[in-house]
């Protein structure tokens, strides 16, 4: 437990998506950055100077040992999440793990199991989940009538040949790294987990899915439309019932605030996804709240993405059911 009102956390893999997260992480109240652990020193050091932080540590292991660490996050390669998290738990600390957590539903049930009997906090970080344009989308959504269908994308250009995404044993691939967003959008919007899935993917030389297509029916007929790729540049989440629809244009990143109901711009003053999950996590930590997202949403997340794969790999239909 930290020894006060502010949570000293960790940073395994000073990335890319680190650096994002830490943009804004000053300004967060319960919220003490103190060290950060590598494989490269060199690298380690530079993150450090540019955040001010005051630890270096050469490799994962050392980071976890150390006692002034009350909290890890995890941004490095998806295939790394899960035995990073167990050994992070194993140490003492507490998990702020990347999305998407894991494909692997039995992973999810082992790491939350670990928490739990540890009395230690984990979550996946799936930052759009904690804006004001979320909270906002939700107040507005019965304004739709009754549910008929969602749509979701979320797709960038990857020019990059060398990006870690694009490489199969890191657990890369469009599903994986811009989908799962589409995925826990559909899942938040039906209020609901999927009974049914289809998928369909195009393949990358290097064996990933470039892009990938699905279709989630929910249990009351609703059925979701996700389109993930690296191939062009589009984000969306959009509600379509009886009555009209509810848009967010920027809902994964959220930097621009804006929802359109039915055509009718409703503005929101945005604010920073990670500083705001941060903040959500460390509270739960202290002891003042509870964390945003937990083991039902993290294991909803994983069977989704297990059985589109399944789905796409088959040319089937899979049940989600029983």
């Amino acid at each position: 437990m930290p020894s006060s009102d502010k949570v000293r956390w960790g940073i395994l893999g000073p990335g890319r998506i680190a650096a994002r997260l830490l943009r804004e992480a000053d300004r967060a109240a319960n919220v003490s950055v103190v060290a950060v652990g590598s494989r490269s020193r060199e690298r380690a050091a530079e993150f450090a100077s540019k955040f001010g932080i005051a630890r270096v540590h050469d490799s994962y292991e050392a980071l976890l040992a150390d006692p002034q660490v009350d909290a890890v996050y995890i941004g490095l390669p998806n295939s790394l999440h899960h035995p990073l998290t167990m050994q992070s738990l194993a140490a003492g600390k507490h998990v702020l793990c990347e999305k998407p957590y894991s494909r692997h539903p039995e992973q999810v049930v082992e790491a939350f199991d670990a928490a739990e009997a540890a009395g230690l906090v984990l979550m996946e970080a799936f930052m759009w989940r904690h804006t004001p344009q979320v909270k906002r989308f939700l107040e507005l959504l019965p304004e739709v009538g009754e549910l008929r269908s969602i749509r979701a994308t979320f797709s960038f250009v990857l020019t990059d040949g060398a990006d870690v995404r694009l490489d199969a044993d890191l657990d890369g691939g469009a599903l994986m790294d811009v989908g799962c967003y589409c995925i826990s959008g559909s899942r938040l919007v039906a209020g609901a987990e999927p009974s049914r899935v289809f998928g369909e993917q195009t393949l990358a030389p290097t064996g990933i899915d470039r892009t990938f297509s699905g279709l989630l029916r929910f249990p009351s007929g609703v059925v979701a439309e996700i389109v993930a790729g690296f191939t062009s540049d589009h984000r969306s989440l959009e509600a379509i019932g009886s009555k009209g629809n509810l848009l967010m244009r920027d809902p994964w990143l959220g930097e621009y605030g804006g929802i359109e109901l039915g055509g009718r711009a409703v503005p929101v003053a945005p604010d920073d996804a990670y500083r705001l999950e941060l903040e959500n996590i460390s509270a739960a930590i202290l002891g003042n709240g509870q964390p945003l997202l937990g083991r039902a949403d993290a294991l909803g997340q994983a069977r989704t993405i297990d059985a589109l794969y399944r789905s796409a790999a088959s040319g089937e239909a899979v049940s989600l059911e029983g």
